[in-house]
């Protein structure tokens, strides 16, 4: 497992979607590495989607290349998790420069998802399913 120095100076945000939470670290200098967990992107999550889902903000800002990302993510899914790195490094992007705050609020990267899993309810099966019912 490689790790990026940490004796930078480095942008620390958060990002959330579902249950997943991810504390993103953007280091200001560097060679476009990108850290999930310890893992490169390109192993922790496979599907070339969810690569391309996460490195969307240095497209639009235009600097893919320009920092090193590291992120520890917890909780939820695949789809989630990656949501959720999208959003910490939108973030961080902004504290690093505010002027892209316009061009990655249009691509709604920084927009909260705020659907979460329903809860159960009493006298139910789940969230809305009711137990079947029989006239007679």
């Amino acid at each position: 497992m490689e790790e990026i120095q940490s004796t930078k100076k480095y942008i620390q945000c958060i990002g959330r979607r579902k249950r997943s939470i991810a504390q993103v670290r953007l280091y200001p200098e560097g060679a476009g590495k990108i850290l999930v967990n310890g893992k490169e992107l390109s192993i922790y999550f496979p599907l070339a989607t969810l690569q391309q889902k996460i490195t969307a903000p240095f497209l639009e800002t235009g600097t893919e290349g320009i920092f090193d990302i590291s992120v520890k993510v917890i909780g939820g899914g695949f789809t989630g998790q990656a949501d959720s790195v999208r959003m910490g490094i939108a973030r961080a992007l902004i504290k690093h420069n505010p002027e892209w705050r316009t061009v990655l609020k249009k691509s709604g990267f920084l927009t909260r998802d705020a659907r979460k899993k329903e809860r159960k309810k009493p006298g139910l099966k789940s969230a809305r399913r009711a137990p079947q019912w029989s006239k007679r």
